[in-house]
């Protein structure tokens, strides 16, 4: 085990502490089945192990790339099933980098049409305003 663990596992806390996930949203992976309900110690602390560790980093880390619960709770069921291909991973990814490339040219649309907006407003101080008006429109 690697030396950051005791023998007896990691409690919640430390878990969290790990991991830089905060103990609330552990507790709502935990409650929704993306974190598998932990043993727990003969005082009554759920106890954590590497895998753990590891499947939270997991979570996370899909989440800061975007996939929503549903999404990760489908690649967590392809590794917990042991079987996983590529072509399956693949496949499972490719309609979330289709939705970020199509957010990220939505974003570009409304950048430009922006400052176009801003390019139209003197800065000065009038009543009078582009951006009051194409909000407006």
């Amino acid at each position: 085990m690697n030396s950051r663990f005791s023998s007896k596992g990691l409690q919640r806390h430390q878990l969290a502490r790990a991991t830089g996930c905060h103990l609330e949203t552990i507790r709502y992976y935990e409650k929704i089945g993306l974190m598998p309900d932990p043993p727990r110690s003969a005082s009554g602390y759920r106890i954590y192990d590497e895998t753990d560790v590891r499947r939270l980093r997991f979570i996370l880390r899909s989440r800061e790339l975007g996939f929503d619960i549903d999404g990760i709770r489908g690649l967590l069921d392809l590794v917990d099933r042991k079987c996983q291909t590529c072509a399956e991973i693949q496949e499972r990814t490719k309609p979330h980098l289709a939705e970020i490339r199509a957010k990220i040219s939505d974003l570009r649309r409304i950048e430009r049409l922006l400052a176009r907006t801003m390019a139209q407003c003197s800065g000065e101080d009038v009543p009078e305003c582009p951006i009051l008006d194409a909000l407006a429109a």
